[in-house]
């Protein structure tokens, strides 16, 4: 082997080597830089055997020079000469260049006739497997337009640490599928419903969302019929904890004897809710942490029946008049089924955030996403065991997406609740000094006086 080879081979090496280690070690500019540019260019090239495939394309009438048979000559052989007319040749919708994302790239597309976007929805899986990405996502900014974005990579593998919330009521809990962060926000989204089975990090979420309050000036209720063994570890922060059926009635009349008050201080002022008060007459913000919802709901036998009928009727009304008040709830259980009750499902209807870890009954993930998108049922159902902190969650933009939840330990949780405990007002302190109680027919008056917005 030639000098002249030695080197080329060497070159070569080296250049594998360099770009190994720089996809290795900073696949962010490998991937704009080196990577990209040729993904791009291989789905624009095939962009037409890919929509034929997927059958994503429509028969339309085109002229075209064909080849038609003519004369035979004397050896046997046909003479065939190409004449210019109309044939039917397979349309594929037009797509512009695609442009590069965190973790993969997106492009839009050009609907042809008669399609919509549950058809690109229908053969994302198709799509995904056509050019060998993770995931395809599909969505519609406008009538006409399709978005396809691509993930080339799962970017919930790993997650990274948990950033610091700046906002009140707001806080970072993990990270999207499309890199973007998974954000709970209770002034945006009033109330959650947070549905997994045992080991899918239901309570992890739990922590993350604690560690993210605790240093907020809000305060934090907990309802916890598991003898309190999930929430005890946060007492510090919490400014009241019921951990019984009888305790959690008698925690839920002050909360609604809370909202009914603050309805009068709104009333009395004129405005609407608590944040159009003034800064020194705005009351602190309560989130209410619910732990195993269905044991609110389970009855043993039928001396708990009134119980159980208050304690739904309660919560139900937290739920529907609470975010106007300061009060937001957070509900979480393994089971969430229609056979609890009619409260169940009502309280259900309340709640707009909903997350979906992985679940051992279709009936809990139909109650938690059944009614949002079959696609989001789908996926729930087959997030793997080996992924805990994996759920399906509504967005704030009204689509779904999979996320996953930044890990947070016990024991991170329960120090940020210990540091933080000088935060956490007097639960005596909030109802003492809201001891107006609203009657029905002063609610329905304050409801009334209340001006429409539409008509403003």
């Amino acid at each position: 082997m030639s000098d002249a080879h030695l080197l080329l081979l060497g070159v070569l090496a080296a250049t594998a080597a360099g770009l190994w280690a720089w996809r290795r070690w900073h696949y962010r500019s490998y991937w704009l830089v080196v990577a990209f540019p040729l993904t791009a260019l291989s789905v624009w090239a095939t962009w037409r055997k890919v929509a034929l495939g997927c059958g994503l394309t429509k028969k339309r009438q085109r002229f075209w020079f064909t080849t038609v048979p003519g004369l035979v000559s004397s050896t046997g052989v046909v003479r065939v000469r190409r004449r210019f007319q109309r044939v039917a040749v397979d349309t594929r919708p037009f797509m512009w260049l695609p442009m590069p994302t965190r973790y993969g790239w997106r492009v839009t597309l050009h609907t042809l006739e008669g399609q919509i976007p549950g058809d690109f929805a229908d053969a994302a899986e198709r799509l995904a497997h056509s050019w060998g990405v993770h995931a395809v996502r599909v969505s519609s900014p406008r009538p006409g337009r399709v978005v396809l974005c691509a993930t080339v990579r799962d970017p919930l593998v790993r997650v990274d640490t948990v950033p610091t919330s700046a906002e009140l009521l707001k806080v970072t809990v993990g990270r999207l599928e499309t890199g973007g962060p998974w954000v709970i926000d209770f002034r945006t989204v009033p109330h959650y419903l947070n549905a997994g089975a045992t080991q899918s990090g239901k309570s992890n979420l739990a922590n993350v969302l604690v560690q993210g309050l605790a240093p907020q000036p809000v305060a934090l209720v907990g309802f916890d019929l598991k003898g309190g063994v999930e929430l005890t570890p946060y007492e510090p922060r919490l400014s009241a904890l019921a951990t019984t059926r009888t305790e959690s009635v008698a925690l839920l009349d002050d909360l609604v004897g809370l909202m009914t008050s603050r309805m009068a201080v709104c009333r009395e002022a004129g405005t609407r809710n608590i944040w159009q008060l003034p800064d020194e007459q705005r009351p602190t913000p309560v989130v209410v942490l619910v732990d195993e919802l269905a044991e609110l709901y389970l009855m043993a036998d039928k001396s708990e029946k009134d119980e159980i009928a208050k304690t739904s009727t309660a919560l139900l009304r937290v739920a529907q008049l609470g975010r106007a008040f300061g009060i937001y709830l957070f509900c979480s259980g393994q089971r969430i089924g229609s056979d609890l009750g009619p409260g169940v499902t009502a309280l259900r209807a309340q709640c707009s955030g909903r997350i979906c870890h992985r679940v051992n009954d279709p009936e809990t993930a139909t109650m938690t996403l059944g009614d949002l998108d079959p696609a989001a049922l789908a996926s729930a159902r087959a997030i793997p065991a080996e992924t805990p902190g994996v759920a399906i969650v509504a967005s704030q933009d009204g689509q779904w997406y999979r996320a996953r939840s930044f890990y947070v330990s016990e024991q991170a949780a329960e120090h940020a609740a210990t540091a933080y405990a000088d935060l956490a007002p007097s639960w005596e302190d909030l109802i003492s000094g809201h001891a107006v109680r609203m009657s029905d027919a002063d609610l329905a008056d304050f409801l009334d006086s209340i001006p429409d917005p539409r008509k403003a």
